[in-house]
């Protein structure tokens, strides 16, 4: 049978019917803007993430005495290690950085709404064991820096009543960081982005039972096109333009995101002058140290990824238009949230000290007010319209 044979009983079958149908025609808005390449990007970084960290994690050794000396074994001994160590390292950085723009996108256009809530929850879920790989990854190293980032961010976790101090020493596997908290934590960082990505494919899933949100909030079925190859060819030059900047990224300038003191091997017995996490994780801890109670600190960063959840029900169950295309206010909101949160970013990475602690203070308050304060009062207002009109 020729090759031409072949491939034709291919197309008729049913495997390639379901792949075409789920990720080439796949009716999408016809208005669909450059915001809406995240999604793919994301998917791209999560994959790269997961190949290369398989790869590190063949001469990785999670013993507290030889951690820190197996990364610089990989860097300078193994052929191309450097390439992956820092494709690897630099790779976390761009997927929350992309991350991050697809979670904007979806708060400017109401991508949360009704009906995608379930769409929203799967990706919060997401965002937030994302968030939990990259910190155990970010400790693996056993440098300075992550090792007293780690000691600090975990002991917070005494602060919950009762069975904090429980969980500490089962996570510690002790009364301190030691090697079973490294073996811990690559068991667990090597199993959840597997875990990330069988959640992503459910988010794929949904987001085309659902339908994609249009920017304008108009219901997508009424004017579509399918997904290949108008969309096909845009995702390709996203993912180029994140690919150009990844490389100049790790070839130019490869530790430029990280801090000077995690190439310098882990001491328990000498603090850093000022423990800061990695970048992304800059505003959740300005948030933590601008808390004076340790338990009230946790409480609030718990309740930051609550009112994530909480954003179909906020703004979305009474919201006769989906988008914030239309809504001016909201729009200054939103701008107003993202340089709040840039701005806690750099408070994170600054001393505790005044001015900053003021200010990471009230900075953490307006992020709680946009979420608490204007989206009840949205949702209020909405339903008071969508009851007197439609009811």
């Amino acid at each position: 049978m020729s090759y031409f044979v072949r491939f034709r009983f291919f197309r008729k079958s049913v495997i390639f019917t379901k792949f075409y149908n789920f990720w080439l025609n796949y009716s999408s808005p016809v208005n669909f803007n450059y915001w809406w390449n995240f999604g793919s990007m994301a998917l791209i970084c999560l994959i790269l993430q997961i190949i290369t960290g398989i790869f590190l994690a063949m001469h990785y050794k999670s013993d507290f005495l030889l951690a820190f000396v197996s990364i610089e074994y990989i860097s300078r001994e193994i052929k191309y290690g450097w390439l992956i160590h820092y494709l690897h390292s630099n790779g976390a950085s761009i997927f929350f950085i992309v991350v991050y723009l697809h979670m904007l996108k979806a708060l400017m256009y109401g991508s949360f709404s009704h009906p995608r809530q379930l769409l929203w929850s799967t990706g919060v879920l997401i965002f937030f064991i994302m968030i939990i790989t990259a910190f155990l990854g970010y400790v693996l190293p056993w440098g300075q820096m992550s090792f007293w980032a780690a000691t600090v961010i975990t002991s917070l976790i005494s602060a919950i009543p009762i069975i904090g101090n429980d969980i500490l020493l089962w996570l510690w596997g002790g009364f301190s960081m030691n090697d079973a908290t490294l073996n811990r934590f690559f068991s667990l960082h090597f199993f959840l982005p597997f875990l990330l990505f069988a959640l992503s494919m459910i988010h794929l899933i949904l987001l085309h039972e659902f339908g994609s949100n249009s920017p304008t909030g108009i219901a997508f079925r009424l004017d579509t096109t399918a997904m290949s190859p108008l969309y096909i060819v845009k995702d390709f030059f996203g993912i180029n333009l994140l690919f150009i900047f990844f490389c100049y990224l790790v070839f130019s300038i490869p530790n430029a995101l990280g801090h000077p003191d995690n190439y310098i091997l882990s001491n328990p017995v000498v603090t850093p002058t000022h423990i800061v996490p990695e970048w992304y994780f800059l505003p959740l801890y300005a948030i933590l140290r601008s808390v004076t109670n340790k338990l009230l600190g946790v409480v609030i960063v718990a309740l930051a990824f609550l009112f994530l959840l909480c954003l179909p029900l906020i703004f979305g169950l009474f919201n006769l238009i989906r988008s914030f295309y239309f809504k001016p206010f909201i729009k200054i909101l939103i701008g107003i949230f993202v340089v709040n949160c840039l701005f806690l970013g750099w408070l994170g990475g600054m001393p505790v000290i005044e001015p900053f602690f003021f200010n990471g203070s009230v900075c953490y308050i307006y992020v709680f007010c946009y979420f608490f304060v204007c989206g009840f009062i949205w949702f209020f207002w909405t339903g008071s319209i969508y009851i007197l009109f439609f009811i």
